[in-house]
């Protein structure tokens, strides 16, 4: 591991806000058992609490225990797709999720992004992060570390810096409906 990593896992272990690059854009997070970082990054990107935001695993071992009894679609899906550029929603375990990070509601979207370092980082953090887009709520999405606002940087504990391969928004699907249904078509066609 090189000292952007370290320096970012040692921030996120501590309960800090990290802007990070993602094979599909910039993200901004914290780890997701940490409430009050939980709680700063909603207020600090000006999202409201009932609007759910991503989570990011290092492997489908992580996620598994976020998701209640995972169907086969969604495992197919994670076997075929992760990591890269989809996020599966699908009914979670509330007790292990922060309300505000479903929204208050009974779903979870987790993505395992194909990024090599990133994935480092979540690993040696050992629980997923949050994974919003490192934007405020409703400005465009950042795909390079040029299109990151000076505002939010300064809002945030540390960015690592790198560069974004696909430069496009996940696909989201919806696996909690049948059949499932994509949210938002992104760069992965299903």
């Amino acid at each position: 591991m090189n000292d952007t990593t370290n320096k970012a896992i040692s921030i996120f272990k501590n309960g800090g806000i990290v802007i990070f690059p993602t094979d599909t854009a910039f993200g901004i997070g914290c780890r997701i058992d940490n409430r009050e970082a939980v709680d700063r990054l909603f207020f600090l990107r000006k999202r409201s609490r009932t609007q759910a935001m991503p989570i990011l695993v290092s492997s489908v071992e992580m996620a598994l225990p976020y998701f209640i009894t995972p169907s086969d679609i969604v495992r197919r899906l994670m076997k075929i797709y992760w990591p890269g550029a989809l996020t599966i929603v699908a009914p979670c375990n509330k007790n292990l999720i922060y309300s505000p990070i479903r929204g208050d509601g009974e779903t979870i979207g987790i993505r395992m992004p194909d990024y090599k370092d990133l994935l480092e980082v979540i690993s040696a953090i050992g629980v997923p992060i949050l994974g919003s887009s490192a934007n405020f709520h409703g400005y465009p999405t950042p795909f390079t570390i040029h299109d990151l606002n000076s505002e939010l940087i300064a809002l945030a504990d540390f960015v690592m810096e790198g560069t974004c391969s696909i430069k496009r928004a996940s696909t989201v699907v919806n696996c909690s409906t049948d059949p499932y249904k994509i949210i938002r078509q992104g760069a992965v066609c299903i």
